[in-house]
């Protein structure tokens, strides 16, 4: 007979990890995950997780995940892979425009893609940095993203903060720590810099080609703001859900405490 190896993952199994960790009903949870860092063998994969969490968060809690397309950016900044220069004009005009329902995620991984598709869930009307939201606040959070500034104040970051949600990182870091970049747009630092965006969106029912102000949000440093934060509060719970390293943050104090760093670091 064949041994047995590890433990089988289950929805039950996933939710009681989660209680462990500090997820609790009612909380307002944003979650950035890498399924293939639960290491082990997921009965119902992506869905198990979903269902975990929505279980442990209950019917007043809000459930949250970044669901970005960064393929209706605009081609002239496209360098994985780049495109002839030729073709930009013809992208422009032909991409299909942002549908919710139907524009695919990009480097957000499956279990957001799978949750964007749960009846119940309703995601953002960016056409780049969307998100998409299920539970009690959800059209609190999803309403009125804002074209401009996509992670500002009209953004489901800055009203996540009002509710003062937590931001769970399932094995990942604080590299894909979205909330951080509200820290960006509210900080003062050198090199910030308003750049212009484009993307391909149905406006008054028309398939057009819209610009709008962003900023030059960068990334690089989140993984050092994010070990120093939790060093300084000791506000970051970690632990295990299945074999993943995750990580449960309250998102306001991160923020906050992100603000002051970069206008301290980003000299």
């Amino acid at each position: 007979m064949e041994e047995v190896q590890g433990t089988l993952i289950t929805v039950e199994t996933l939710a009681e990890d989660f209680r462990r960790l500090g997820v609790q009903e009612g909380m307002t949870v944003l979650l950035h995950s890498s399924f293939k860092s639960l290491g082990q063998w997921v009965a119902g994969g992506p869905v198990a997780v979903i269902l975990a969490l929505e279980q442990v968060l209950g019917k007043v809690g809000t459930l949250v995940m970044p669901t970005q397309s960064a393929d209706l950016t605009d081609p002239s900044g496209w360098s994985n892979p780049p495109v002839p220069e030729a073709w930009w004009p013809d992208i422009r005009e032909y991409m299909p425009a942002y549908d919710p329902d139907l524009t695919p995620l990009r480097g957000m991984g499956i279990i957001p893609d799978c949750f964007r598709k749960q009846q119940g869930v309703r995601r953002s009307g960016h056409p780049i940095d969307s998100f998409a939201a299920w539970g009690k606040h959800r059209d609190l959070i999803i309403d009125g993203h804002g074209l401009e500034y996509a992670f500002g104040e009209q953004s489901p970051l800055a009203r996540i903060y009002e509710l003062g949600g937590s931001v769970l990182l399932l094995g990942v870091d604080h590299l894909n720590n979205t909330s951080l970049h509200l820290a960006e747009y509210r900080a003062d630092y050198d090199g910030k810099q308003e750049v212009m965006a484009a993307a391909p969106m149905m406006v008054d029912g028309i398939r057009q080609w819209v610009e709008f102000s962003d900023y030059n949000w960068n990334s690089d440093d989140f993984a050092e703001l994010g070990l120093d934060f939790g060093k300084e509060t000791g506000l970051i719970a970690t632990g295990l859900v299945a074999g993943s390293r995750a990580q449960l943050i309250p998102q306001r104090e991160i923020v906050d405490y992100a603000v002051k760093w970069l206008e301290r670091r980003r000299t």
